[in-house]
């Protein structure tokens, strides 16, 4: 039986629930290489915005949604900007088979004006702290693009208006110790640049 090829991307529905872990290679280009279904994809429009600026930091994300099929993302710091990849399968009839979209935002850090994390920590049977899951939020000065709901008045429509906020979390089961280490990593480097001059 001879060896099948896949479609450069959004390939079969049948992914493992389990993706490869990337938390051991320290260079985006081997991180993405081993965890995400389309590295090529996020690694050309993500150098094609970095342009040869150091990745001081950067996290991973890849999970198989019910609807869409694979959701991809990649989010780096060079130190003065965040770059975040976002590729997502199409749903099914809203283009040709296989088709997906490729998303590239840049955010100046800038305009992070609050970084947090928390972490869920269990005891071991012998009582040292183990972190299972953290949760990461970067807090945006700008505001959440979201469309009032109709008929809310103007006064209510300002107020319920929230700042923008990247959120990535991180558990044993998703990700596993390595991903949640790198997580916290990621924003550790980004809150020591928050609020300082960037170059």
């Amino acid at each position: 039986m001879g060896a099948m090829s896949s479609p450069p991307f959004g390939g079969s529905n049948e992914m493992p629930a389990v993706f490869p872990d990337w938390s051991p290679y320290e260079d985006l280009d081997s991180a993405a290489r081993a965890y995400l279904r389309d590295p090529e994809v996020a690694l050309d429009a993500l150098f094609g915005v970095l342009r040869g600026a150091s990745v001081l930091c950067f996290t991973l994300e890849r999970f198989v949604n019910e609807v869409n099929g694979v959701w991809q993302e990649v989010v780096i710091c060079d130190g003065s900007r965040l770059v975040l990849w976002h590729g997502e399968d199409v749903a099914p009839g809203d283009g040709p088979v296989g088709s997906m979209t490729s998303s590239l935002r840049v955010v100046p850090l800038s305009t992070v004006t609050e970084v947090g994390c928390r972490r869920r920590l269990t005891r071991t049977s012998t009582g040292q702290a183990r972190v299972d899951s953290i949760d990461v939020y970067l807090l945006l000065s700008s505001v959440d693009d979201a469309v009032p709901p109709p008929g809310m008045a103007e006064e209510e429509g300002r107020a319920a208006l929230r700042h923008d906020a990247l959120r990535f979390g991180k558990t044993l089961d998703d990700g596993g110790p390595g991903q949640i280490a790198r997580l916290e990593e990621f924003s550790r480097v980004v809150a020591s640049l928050v609020g300082r001059p960037t170059l």
